[in-house]
Order: C-alpha cells, then structure tokens, then sequence
C-alpha cells in the first residue's frame, strides 16, 4: 500500500487515550430481550490481518471497534463504540449536556448509564443535534423526554424528515448494503464501516429542536455553560454546525472533520453536498477557533490534541475537499465526464500518505462522480445515454448480441483469470439482468463480488459488494433497522401529508377529485387535503366550505390512519367515501425492494 505507515501508533494512542471504561455486559438489548448492540462483536479486529480484509481498512476497523466511556478532557467525556457514532456528554453548572445521542434510545441511554456510573448521576440539561442525519439524533428519546433544551442547526426538521422518512424506505434498502447488515460480523464479513462499525438496531426517535442555530457567532448558554457555533449548511448534511466550548477549550466538529475522507455523495443516497464550500468552512473552522483550542472532538472516531496538531488535522481535511473540488471542475471543463476523471484522478503525496483522509467512508473515486453530479448531473453529454434502455431489458440485447448467456459466462470467466474482475462483473450483470435465474452466473458473479470486497480499502464498497454476494447466493434478507417509521411521531401534520402526498398511486386516481378537511382536536389545527390530477396538495387554515368530507381526529389518529388502521377517536361528518377513495389510492413502499437482480 503506497507509503502507508503502518508502523505509526499515533492513532491507537489516541483512541485509546482517557479510557475510563466500558459495560459490564457487552450486549445491549431492547424491551424484548432482542440484540439491539454488541459491542464485542468487532473484538475480532484485534487479531493481526487475514487475507479477506484490506490491511489499511482493517486497521481502521481496530481503532473504530473500540468501546467505552473516555475523557477528552476534563468536563468533556464521549461514549464511543455503542453505536455507528459518538456520544458526547459536556459538563455544565449542575448537569450535563449530551450531544449526538447516537441511532436508538437503546444504546444512547446505555450510553448515558456508563457516563453516570463513572461521572455520578448527572441531570440532562440539554441535548445538540450537530446536523440532520439520525445516528445524531435518533436516540435522543434514551436521554430526555424532551423537556429541557434541544439546540439544532436551522433546517433540521426539513431536513431530517427528508432523507428518514421521505425517501427513507429507499435509503434505508441501501443501508442494508452499505452498513452490512444483514452479514455476518467476521473477517470474512463486515469489519465496519470506515466511518464506525456498524448501526445499532433499536428504536429510533426524533424529538423536535426547541432552539434553532441561524448564524455562525451565535452564542447559547445551558445550564451555565456557554457555547459558540458555526454554521455549515450544505458540508457533510444539508444543516450541519460546528462549535466551541470556551470553558474547556474544546471544539466539536461534528461530522466535518473524522479520521476518514467523507462522502460528497453517500452510497445509500443523500443530496449532493458541496465540496467547495466544505473546504471553506473548514478554513473558517481554523480561523475562528483554533487559537483558543486544546482539544478537537467530533461525532466519529477518537479526539485530536493539541493546537497546532489541531490546525494540521482541519488544514489536511481542507485541502482533501478543495482539491477533490478544484481537479474535478478542471477536468469537467476539459471534456471529461465523471467516470473517465475517476480514473484519472490523482492525489499529492502528502495527502495520499496522511490515514485521516484516507478513504475509509467516502473514496476518491465515488466522490469524484460526485462532484461532477453536482455541476452536470446524470447525462455525460453523450446524446447514446440520453434514452438508454432500462438495464433488464439493456442487459437482455447485450446477452443476445454477444451470443447468450453461455457465452457471456465463459468470456466472464476468462476476464476472471486475466484478474479483470471490474469488467467480468459488467459482464455477469447483464448476464443476471437478462436471466435472474441463471444460477451459473449468479454464483460467478458473486464470486467476484466477494474477491472484489476482501480487496477494498473503502467501508462501504466492502460491504456493497458482500452484500450484493449475499443476496445473490441467498436471496434478499431484510434489515431489522426501519428508520422512517419509527420517525414518524416526530413529524408535522405538514409532513405527514407530504409523506401520504409521496405514496399516491396517481394513474389510479387520474380523474377523481377529492377534499378532505382535517380537524385535529389535540392541536388545535385545521388542514385540507385534496387530490386532483393524481396530486395530493395540502393547506392550512383553509378558507371557506368545498370539502366532501371533514374529518376529526388526533394527530396520532392520522398516523394510524396511514398505516392502514383505523382510529378509535375518528368522527367523519360528510361524503364517508371520500376517505376510502383516499386511501385506496395509497400505495406502500418495499423495504425489501431487489438490488443487484431486476
């Protein structure tokens, strides 16, 4: 591996620096006795390297793994290892602050737990979400109630709902891929992530931001102790900040500086993110804090100390984003397109050398195409992509012109013994698009995917294509984790209809025209709803009469409404069809919708 340092333990004592402890009983289980995380599951990784493993991800994979309660510095202490991401519990006056309560209230109140048994019993005085992914704010229901603060970046429940719960169904299928969950935890299986190990599998919460972050200088106080923020929207999560804590000298960077390169476009799907500005507010970051920093902490991986350490971490992860960013648009404007700057693409040596901008999570490569998606999007510009066939039906002329599937299978595998396993599986794909029930060529392509895995440096490449082998082999097993619905109780009734207004059936409901009036009597609101032209559109405080239908319900009434219930404390007074018509039209999304078959 080029100019890797293996022998620097620079890392390893850092991430185990102020090591206070960890849980008696490794297992945390939720309320009917299901595994909900077990932190021993990686010990593993301790071992020295087999051959089914990257040496650089499996050393990445070792330092992640690790598990506890740790100090960073007096008053500041993190839980790390419970979860995808870290809890990090700031001491105030006379309690404490939690930020980033991890995925599930599971692990995050066995995280608090551990902190109270080392640090006595502390009251929650408050609660930061440092951006709008859900192993930030998932587990916030295992620390509070929602009575005391709750500080978020401006943007979070828009954004929040966006991804979990709007295209949650779809994210939450490519998560299986991504954060491996359905394989085995083994040195032949998953061995983490890059970013952490894995996603714990409890319940997921969401508990509404009572103060929002609007501007970068924008000072808070809990329970006497005083934060500064920055804000970074548009970095790693569409609302994202950083901030300082000036008693202690410490600064959170939340997910914009970890011991790994990140996604400008994750693998299981988010919004593109914005490379150029990532890079400048890392530059901001330096400027406005490092003077008065001794200790960098973020929501992943172990702390970095010391000043000018600080500067160089934070300089080092600029110059990754800028350059990926600069190379790139050069590159588009000379009439590359994604794929071809990929492959060209090429790093200095100071950053291909330093392991915390190693692409452990994000890799060169899918972030490259990333930042072209963001200037030019899907179509390279060749107009023989404009109108492509969908891949079954691509991959079922492909076959026939190459003379069938026995054909394609024997020129796959002589790609195979050349070591041309990137063209075989192209080969073997079309060759499974065109015949799902090939078992020859399933089994082949699986085959290399499982070479293509052990070979990764890349968390999430690993894990993709061991996944995909798996469901090859095996068929689709599904994830326990189901975001979107666990979610939902957090959501507006804005949001609730614009989650229903995503699963209408529209061909169905082409020519039917329905309004609804909703009453909700423990909110003291009124909507209305109405279909036309196969378009769910929604209005509050709506003026006038017109509607076919009023409906009186709870907020909860809706929610089991929608999920095809019917709710005790529902009065309807009007055309009663209406709502049937309604929900007739509404379709269900698949969880367990086919990856690498048709």
């Amino acid at each position: 591996m080029t100019d890797l340092d293996f022998s620097d333990r620079t890392d390893f004592d850092n991430a185990d620096r102020g090591y206070l402890g960890t849980l008696d009983d490794p297992v945390v289980r939720d309320e009917e006795g299901g595994v909900v995380w077990d932190c021993s599951a990686f010990d593993f990784l301790r071992g020295e390297c087999p051959d089914t493993a990257n040496p650089s991800l499996w050393r990445q994979g070792a330092l992640a793994s690790r598990h506890g309660l740790y100090e960073v510095c007096e008053g500041v202490y993190q839980v790390r290892g419970l979860d995808l991401s870290n809890m990090t519990l700031v001491e105030t006056d006379s309690g404490v602050l939690v930020i980033d309560p991890l995925i599930t209230v599971e692990v995050a109140a066995a995280g608090l737990d551990l902190y109270r048994r080392h640090r006595g019993d502390r009251p929650v005085k408050g609660v930061v979400y440092t951006h709008s992914h859900v192993d930030h704010f998932g587990g916030a229901g295992g620390v509070t109630d929602g009575s005391v603060p709750i500080l978020a970046p401006d943007g979070f429940m828009d954004h929040a709902v966006s991804e979990n719960v709007y295209a949650g169904t779809a994210m939450t299928r490519r998560s299986s891929y991504m954060y491996a969950m359905t394989l085995p935890q083994s040195p032949a299986g998953s061995i983490g992530v890059g970013l952490g190990q894995a996603t714990s599998q409890g319940t997921p919460s969401l508990l509404e931001p009572t103060v929002d972050i609007t501007e970068t200088g924008q000072r808070e106080t809990v329970d006497g102790l005083e934060i500064v923020f920055q804000v970074t929207p548009g970095t790693e999560a569409p609302s994202e900040m950083n901030f300082h804590f000036p008693r202690y000298r410490a600064l959170c960077m939340a997910e914009n500086a970890s011991h790994t390169l990140h996604n400008i476009l994750t693998l299981r799907g988010a919004e593109v993110r914005d490379s150029r500005m990532w890079a400048r507010y890392l530059t901001e970051a330096i400027a406005l804090f490092s003077d008065g920093t001794d200790v960098l902490f973020a929501s992943h991986h172990w702390p970095t100390w010391g000043t000018e350490e600080i500067r160089e971490e934070l300089a080092l992860q600029r110059d990754m984003y800028a350059y990926l960013h600069d190379q790139t648009v050069r590159m588009i404007n000379q009439g590359y397109t994604g794929i071809e700057i990929a492959e060209r693409f090429q790093l200095p040596p100071a950053l291909e050398r330093a392991w915390s901008v190693r692409g452990y999570y994000g890799s060169v490569s899918h972030n490259v195409k990333a930042v072209y998606q963001r200037y030019l999007g899907w179509f390279d510009g060749n107009p023989a992509t404009l109108w492509e066939h969908p891949p079954a039906e691509s991959a079922k002329r492909y076959v026939d012109c190459m003379g069938g599937a026995d054909s394609v299978i024997a020129k796959a595998r002589s790609y195979i013994d050349e070591g041309d396993l990137r063209f075989a599986v192209q080969l073997l794909n079309h060759a499974v698009f065109a015949d799902p029930d090939n078992a020859e060529a399933r089994n082949l392509e699986a085959d290399c995917f499982e070479t293509l895995g052990h070979g990764a440096e890349n968390g999430p490449w690993r894990n993709f294509y061991l996944t995909g082998a798996q469901e090859l082999r095996e068929g689709i097993a599904p994830a326990k984790l189901e975001v979107a619905g666990s979610l939902s109780a957090g959501l507006s009734i804005t949001q609730i209809f614009d989650t229903l207004a995503i699963n209408v059936d529209a061909p169905r409901v082409w020519d039917d025209r329905i309004a609804i009036d909703w009453d909700f009597t423990d909110l003291g609101e009124r909507h209305r709803t109405t279909l036309r032209n196969g378009v769910l559109v929604q209005e509050a405080d709506p003026k006038g009469d017109g509607a076919d239908l009023t409906v009186t319900l709870t907020k909860a009434g809706l929610l089991e409404l929608a999920g095809g219930g019917r709710p005790d404390d529902l009065s309807l007074d009007g055309d009663e069809s209406a709502l049937q018509r309604l929900t007739a039209s509404l379709s269900q999304p698949d969880p367990n919708f086919p990856i690498v078959t048709p």
